[in-house]
């Protein structure tokens, strides 16, 4: 089976898989933990990798994938001309390396080690460039950031921040 991109209605997702799903089709539509802040509340909610879009599994000369376009809540199938366009050989291999037990795409940060250069993303330290000190918690992390002529330890998020990249 190759697999293929299906784009949804905007926040549709859940809807485009389910019915999917009733049809036959093999869906993977990979999640992603974040914080949102909302009305003085912060919550953990499941959020697409992919806003907007999922993959199915089927075989484009055997399977019928035409009435995926019908389905409620897609969009359409991404085709090149008048053909499924394959997603390439290995994504979604490597996608499903990244989830957790729970099935969750683990941060970036997760693969960060203390000693690791990383890049504050968010928040009013975005753009800081620090090391990592402490990874141990899956809640917060400890940085070490130079601000002022002088070291501080932060803790942030493990969605806060980037591991960069060795050069």
């Amino acid at each position: 089976m190759t697999w293929f991109a299906v784009q949804t209605q905007p926040r549709a997702e859940p809807k485009a898989r389910a019915n999917l799903e009733r049809q036959g089709y093999s869906v993977y539509s990979p999640l992603l933990r974040r914080r949102r802040r909302h009305a003085r509340r912060v919550e953990n909610v499941l959020v697409p990798l992919f806003p907007g879009y999922l993959f199915v599994a089927l075989d484009p000369h055997g399977d019928a994938w035409r009435p995926i376009n019908s389905t409620l809540g897609v969009v359409r199938l991404v085709c090149f001309g008048e053909m499924p366009a394959p997603v390439p050989t290995g994504i979604i291999d490597g996608l499903r390396a990244l989830e957790d037990a729970h099935g969750i795409i683990r941060p970036p940060s997760a693969n960060a080690q203390p000693g690791d250069s990383v890049r504050i993303l968010e928040g009013a330290l975005a753009d800081q460039v620090g090391t990592l000190l402490d990874a141990g918690g899956a809640e917060r992390v400890r940085l070490l950031v130079r601000l002022l002529g002088r070291d501080v330890q932060v803790t942030v998020g493990p969605e806060q921040f980037e591991k960069l990249g060795s050069s």
